[in-house]
This record gives C-alpha cells, sequence and structure tokens, in this order.
C-alpha cells in the first residue's frame, strides 16, 4: 500500500511538471505583457555582448521576465539565465569590469527596503530594440 500510494503521488508530481508549462504558454505573465507593449513598433537588431553605460541611462527590471536599459531611442533588453528570479522590487549591485555593462559581469540582487542579499543574476546578451521608420 506505501509503494502504490509513493507511486500514485509521483506520477501526480510529473503530471502537474508537465501540465505546468503547457499552462504558461497559454497565457503571457504579467512581465511578458508588460515588455511587449514596450517593444511595441520596434525591431530587433543584433544581440550585443556588451552596451554602454552611462550615469543618464536608465535601467529598470521588469518582474521576472528581463533587465530593460533605455538609452535615447534605442531599448535594449536582457533576459538572463533565469529570469523568473528578477524581482522588480530588488536593487541591482553590478559589479563592472569597465564603463560598459557586459554579459560577464556580475549582479547582486538586494531587497530595496531590509537591504539583504536575495541573489545573483548571470546575465544574457543585450538586444537593442530600434524604432521602425514610417
Amino acid at each position: 500500500m506505501k509503494t502504490a500510494t509513493l507511486t500514485l503521488i509521483g506520477a501526480i508530481a510529473a503530471g502537474a511538471l508537465f501540465a505546468a508549462p503547457a499552462a504558461a504558454e497559454e497565457a503571457p505573465s504579467k512581465g511578458q505583457a508588460e515588455l511587449a507593449k514596450l517593444l511595441e513598433g520596434r525591431v530587433a537588431g543584433e544581440p550585443q555582448n556588451c552596451v554602454q553605460s552611462f550615469p543618464n541611462t536608465h535601467m529598470r527590471v521588469i518582474d521576472g521576465t528581463a533587465i530593460v536599459i533605455e538609452r535615447g531611442s534605442t531599448v535594449y533588453v536582457n533576459i538572463p539565465q533565469h529570469p523568473e528570479s528578477l524581482d522588480d522590487d530588488d536593487a541591482l549591485k553590478i559589479r563592472r569590469t569597465g564603463s560598459q555593462l557586459c554579459r560577464s559581469d556580475i549582479v547582486t540582487t538586494f531587497d530595496r527596503t531590509g537591504g539583504f542579499y536575495t541573489g545573483n543574476i548571470f546575465l544574457g546578451d543585450f538586444v537593442p530594440y530600434k524604432k521602425v521608420e514610417g
């Protein structure tokens, strides 16, 4: 009886794992919808390893989705290795190796109010999006 119960629990857990991705594909998350709205009317350019980062560069986190850098008319989107760990309530501490922000830079997250460590972010490529002319 104990073995049958454990087998049934394992089958239910496996079914939940396979059903969860299908449900996630049906409706975009709040963060994915926010990113899609931001990118409306824009076209993606060639992915880049690094982007220039100036003091007036606007950077923000889209919850569970991406880090967005707005510089002039270009929007750079970086989807890290585990975007679900991004929390727009966290502050980012970036340890850069130069004047550019690069995928190899170390990004640590901290709770914005308590200041305690919440994790690390491993950046991906920076994809530039520019407005479509016409």
